[in-house]
């Protein structure tokens, strides 16, 4: 049962982050966006890690989706301000034949796992403590030089923004 609600949850993920880059409109494009979040925030819900889970639905679906929705009704865009992409399609079909063989070799490793059970994460995945531990001993370079990366991005948005006016 967990198989099958995994599958389709999978399945749910891919087909909305499909429509989010295939929609003609922002707001679908961004509604697209949130069922994509909402579905790995179900994934990691089955795979018992919480506070991925909640993290997942607080930060991502509700404040960085909240943020892109009122800046797509603050620039209230209409479909003439957008650019013309008369070969999107053509690109849309060229990546996915890039793509095509790079599932094969995905599925045929996944097949060949053992997919009886779920229970092959250890006891406190996903926990606040675990993820805490594991991040600041592991990961705090990276996680630092992201950090710095969004603060400069955030600064370089800030300054264009300002040179338009």
């Amino acid at each position: 049962m967990v198989e099958i609600v995994f599958d389709m949850l999978s399945l749910c993920a891919l087909a909305s982050a499909v429509f989010a880059v295939y929609s003609k409109e922002t707001i679908n494009s961004a509604l697209g966006f949130m069922i994509t979040l909402l579905s790995l925030a179900g994934i990691f819900a089955l795979l018992s890690a919480s506070f991925l889970f909640l993290i997942q639905i607080i930060v991502y679906v509700g404040a960085i989706l909240t943020l892109i929705l009122l800046v797509i009704m603050f620039l209230n865009l209409k479909e003439e301000n957008l650019p013309k992409e008369p070969n999107k399609k053509r690109y849309f079909i060229v990546s996915l034949l890039f793509i095509l063989p790079i599932d094969f070799v995905f599925i045929k490793a996944v097949s060949a796992l053992d997919r009886g059970d779920f229970g092959v994460v250890k006891e406190g995945f996903g926990s606040l403590k675990e993820v805490g531990t594991v991040l600041y001993n592991d990961w705090i370079l990276p996680f630092e030089l992201v950090s710095i990366l969004l603060i400069v991005s955030l600064v370089g948005a800030i300054v264009f923004a300002k040179r338009r006016i």
